[in-house]
């Protein structure tokens, strides 16, 4: 009995924890938002505009991922339309974080190692055209995935209630290595990307002089910090599989795993995006530091 009052104490202590960081999170990253249309600067150009899409979809994910979560501790069963909603929702965000980021390396890249050419690879239009094409890779997986299920599921399923969670849409014993083939592709492509990227950053560095120098190097230092996100992120792509064998042993350790999942590998990630443009970025932290410091000046 005292055992399972203290587990349930735990429990608690480790979801007011998960909230406290979460609103918190969620409050730097409307304020960045907020930033970024507070200047046409920001939203004409390609690294400002990423960054924001980034920020959105952190957003929403931090939201759905959150009531899974809740869902998960407090053991509640929801109908499988709406679970089936919330996962399409989390899959797609999931995913189009570590494309973005991606995208943003060879972003710096062209920066720095064309800049000849970057003023007409990142215009306007070619962010527009690279945000549809980011949203359509994303949505691959997902689309596979859910093409799978709809298949094979029985119209009665939709309505029927169970705990919300990936494992709930594998039918077939094979969907499970399909998703896996699929991430490990996208790993690769990506993986594949930013060690092409910092290769020829470094190149370029080692070459440059001067201010040259100093931008070449803080680009590479960025490209690097990407790096270590989409690391992070890529690493979340496994978790499903992780949590799924976990899943079949037991239903609390279960909880544990995704848990810890979710602080390592889902908020720690998207605590870095803040960090690399809204404070690194000299233009962008004028911008949000004069935007805080108005804010202050009303209230008082």
């Amino acid at each position: 009995m005292a055992a399972n009052i203290t587990t349930e104490y735990r429990i608690n202590d480790e979801r007011m924890l998960v909230q406290v960081f979460i609103v918190l999170f969620l409050c730097i990253n409307l304020l960045l938002i907020t930033t970024f249309f507070s200047k046409e600067v920001f939203y004409t150009t390609m690294r400002y505009v990423l960054f924001a899409v980034t920020l959105m979809s952190d957003c929403m994910f931090l939201c759905v991922t959150d009531i899974l979560l809740i869902l998960n501790y407090s053991q509640s069963m929801i109908q499988m339309w709406l679970c089936l909603i919330l996962y399409t929702i989390s899959s797609l965000c999931m995913i189009l974080t570590p494309v973005t980021l991606t995208a943003m390396t060879l972003e710096r890249y062209v920066a720095i190692c064309l800049p000849l050419r970057h003023a007409d690879l990142c215009s306007p239009r070619s962010t527009l055209h690279g945000i549809l094409i980011i949203h359509s890779l994303s949505s691959l997986p997902c689309i596979v995935f859910l093409s799978v299920f709809f298949a094979s599921a029985s119209f009665s399923s939709y309505t029927q209630s169970g705990t919300c969670a990936v494992e709930t849409f594998i039918i077939h014993t094979w969907q499970g290595p399909l998703t896996s083939a699929i991430n490990q592709f996208y790993f690769l492509i990506m993986c594949i990307t930013i060690v092409f990227s910092y290769v020829k950053i470094m190149r370029v560095a080692k070459a440059a002089s001067g201010e040259d120098k100093q931008s070449t190097w803080r680009g590479l230092r960025t490209v690097g910090l990407h790096a270590f996100q989409l690391l992070l992120c890529l690493i979340q792509l496994w978790c499903p599989f992780v949590e799924a064998a976990v899943f079949e042993i037991n239903l609390m350790l279960f909880i544990k795993v995704r848990f810890f999942n979710y602080i390592t590998f889902i908020l720690a990630p998207r605590c870095l995006s803040p960090l690399i443009y809204g404070l690194r970025d000299e233009m962008f932290f004028h911008a949000l530091k004069r935007l805080a410091l108005c804010g202050l000046r009303k209230k008082h």
